[in-house]
């Protein structure tokens, strides 16, 4: 591992726990048994290593998502696998990390966006393309419309005003969002192979 990739993992590590804002850079140096000095020859700032960061993560879960999708034999089997993928991404992530990133750094918080109108929404528009012609998702969906409404949905998971973070578990939100989700887009083909999927016994 390379200094570069030892300080975006320290760093990643502390912002998990505590939210961005809260950790300074003598924290991170302090974790990683370094100087200070050594991360400014790497960083110029904490926000220079919060975007780094934020890029690392974003082409990380591109990827493992692409790998999800290509393991699937179907439509259904990919939303499945996705929502595992997702699973995993959202179990490791703090409300408060999102919300430090959007109102502490803009770049980092557009790297974000930019990553959400990309490439989730065009994979999920592919994916909800191929699924009407699979006959598992119903054809009178507008997929533009849809995608993005699941996008941007995710964040609203994450939006600590509408779910305080003492009442709500943020992976049970998006459970829960997904799922809705998932049954709403589906024609009786889909739902039943959905229910397959989640091990349901049909009535």
């Amino acid at each position: 591992m390379s200094q570069t990739e030892r300080i975006i993992h320290g760093g990643e590590e502390l912002f998990l726990q505590a939210g961005i804002k809260s950790v300074t850079m003598d924290d991170i140096a302090r974790h990683l048994g370094m100087s200070k000095k050594t991360i400014y020859q790497f960083f110029k700032d904490k926000n220079e290593l919060v975007t780094a960061l934020t890029k690392k993560k974003l082409k990380e879960d591109e990827e493992q998502m692409l790998e999800f999708i290509s393991k699937s034999a179907n439509v259904i089997e990919e939303m499945m696998n996705m929502t595992k993928c997702s699973e995993e991404m959202f179990s490791r992530i703090n409300p408060i990390v999102i919300h430090d990133l959007q109102k502490y750094h803009p770049e980092a918080w557009g790297e974000f966006q930019k990553f959400k109108s990309e490439v989730l929404v065009s994979t999920l528009e592919e994916l909800l393309t191929k699924g009407i012609k699979q006959g598992y998702i119903r054809p009178e969906i507008d997929v533009k419309i849809v995608a993005r409404m699941r996008v941007n949905t995710v964040e609203l998971g994450f939006n600590t005003t509408i779910f305080p973070v003492a009442e709500f578990n943020t992976w049970k939100i998006q459970v829960q969002f997904l799922d809705h989700f998932n049954y709403g887009i589906c024609t009786l083909k889909g739902y039943k192979l959905l229910n397959q999927y989640r091990n349901i016994k049909e009535e």
